[in-house]
């Protein structure tokens, strides 16, 4: 059992020790500006930055509602998950009040809808204009 010393000290190294904060969320795809627009439009936000290659072509966008940054990036060896059967690192959820109507509009920005539906009631999943699964669910989900 560690003694108060033991935690304090340890709380001490803890309290010193630089603590990270995320700075941007970054996405791979195939074309990267066709990603970061997609989620701008998605998100109702914008695409406020772009950035070059070696070669001067802009590779990674920066979508921004001025307190949280995804960066969309273009990657060359980039190939879409086989979803469902290859298991995904991370992906977003997207949460609205109307679910069935930011479907439609992610629809009609370019996601499409597969047949394998897990979620049942509680989340829809749609595949961005890359290939890669997103879901969306209803905004009360997400009430703690």
């Amino acid at each position: 059992m560690a003694s108060t010393t033991d935690r304090t000290d340890t709380q001490a190294v803890s309290a010193k020790a630089p603590v990270a904060r995320v700075a941007s969320y970054a996405f791979g795809g195939h074309d990267g500006r066709a990603l970061a627009e997609f989620y701008a439009a998605a998100l109702g936000w914008e695409v406020t930055q772009e950035f070059p290659d070696e070669n001067g072509v802009p590779v990674a966008f920066i979508v921004t509602d001025g307190t949280t940054i995804y960066t969309f990036y273009t990657a060359r060896d980039f190939r879409a998950p086989n979803w469902p059967e290859d298991e995904l690192p991370f992906h977003l959820d997207l949460m609205f009040d109307d679910v069935a109507a930011g479907e439609k509009r992610l629809l009609d920005l370019g996601a499409t809808r597969p047949d394998h539906q897990p979620g049942g009631e509680h989340w829809t999943v749609l595949l961005d204009p890359s290939g890669q699964p997103f879901c969306i669910s209803p905004a009360t989900n997400w009430q703690w």
